[in-house]
């Protein structure tokens, strides 16, 4: 495989890159609209369509044309339809939505539109809330980790082996989806999310639908300040690690140790980097994103996070899967005696 140094560019290849944020800024303006859903009942004209959605007709006929001409929606006449394949992705109920990060990524866009000012200065993008403000920003947030974790895992939970706990404590885990897949695999096992106070309400609801609200204590507190809740023998640390600085990496750890029983585990789910730092791809682009949305996150290698985790007394540290993404594990034990 040729290195990028070896990729031959064209002139034209290079603007295209340039301009791919066009498209991504589309999708994700009429997914925070919640336009795909205000068409889902039935085609609509866009006098119609602006009326119900409270927005410039002149605004939305040419955001309207444009999503047309992406294949995103269908035009007959002067009526504009959903197509009948992309209900179930684009919707809030659909069947395999990912409406929620669609509207995520309109936050991430208006972050990295402030990428060389924040390379200039060093601090992350100002806070630019989108059209339903923070608390939409906020709940998008959640709905979109749901969005891109529930398909992935149960398969990506095996790789904790043996998979076999008494209490699970899955820290900062908002959406519920891991602690229902842990305790879907180990059904005589409990479980605690703890996370912050006003996302909390979401992991309540999702568990209830899922019939798991009777297994599981939800804890508020804030994992950076607070201690966590004892007692856990596998503490669960989900597309955390990234957040944060390896500083920041290593107070949680020590805080997680402390909260395990002797014996017990910690798995972490996140990007892990080669030793060059330029691959995978996504990570890599994944550390521009929390350079622009955090003061001191970024992606790690396996060496890097060994090295914390050993300086909070974990032991047995090893990659228990291997990803391009977000999915791979890391596992550590807690010893025995302590």
């Amino acid at each position: 495989m040729k290195s990028i140094l070896q990729q031959t560019w064209s002139a034209e290849e290079i603007l295209d890159l340039g301009r791919n944020y066009q498209g991504a800024a589309v999708l994700a303006s009429a997914a925070d609209l919640d336009l795909f859903g205000a068409l889902a009942p039935a085609p609509l004209t866009a006098a119609a369509l602006a009326h119900k959605l409270q927005c410039d007709l002149r605004g939305l006929i040419i955001l309207l044309d444009a999503l047309v001409a992406l294949r995103l929606l269908e035009k007959s006449g002067s009526n504009y339809a959903l197509p009948a394949g992309l209900k179930a992705f684009l919707t809030s109920d659909g069947a395999q939505s990912i409406l929620a990060m669609a509207q995520h990524q309109g936050h991430c866009l208006r972050n990295w539109a402030q990428l060389g000012r924040v390379v200039k200065t060093g601090r992350p993008a100002d806070r630019i809330p989108g059209v339903r403000g923070e608390a939409g920003d906020q709940e998008a947030f959640i709905g979109a980790m749901h969005n891109i974790s529930a398909p992935n895992a149960d398969g990506v939970i095996r790789a904790v082996q043996p998979l076999q706990f008494r209490h699970l404590l899955d820290i900062g885990g908002a959406s519920g989806t891991w602690t229902i897949a842990f305790l879907r695999a180990c059904p005589s096992a409990q479980a605690t999310i703890f996370d912050l106070p006003h996302v909390l309400p979401m992991a309540r609801r999702r568990l209830a639908a899922a019939g798991f609200d009777q297994r599981v204590k939800l804890a508020a507190g804030d994992f950076m300040v607070d201690a966590l809740p004892p007692g856990a023998d596998l503490a669960w640390v989900s597309a955390i690690v990234h957040q944060n600085s390896r500083a920041q990496n290593r107070t949680l750890f020590t805080a997680v140790f402390q909260a395990l029983t002797p014996g017990g585990r910690i798995a972490i789910r996140d990007i892990l980097m080669e030793e060059d730092r330029t691959q995978p791809v996504a990570g890599a682009l994944f550390a521009v994103n929390m350079l622009v949305a955090t003061e001191g996150g970024g992606t790690f290698t396996f060496g890097e996070l060994r090295e914390d985790l050993m300086s909070a007394g974990f032991a047995g540290v090893a990659q228990a899967r291997q990803d391009e993404a977000m999915n791979a594990v890391v596992v550590a034990s807690k010893p025995v005696a302590t």
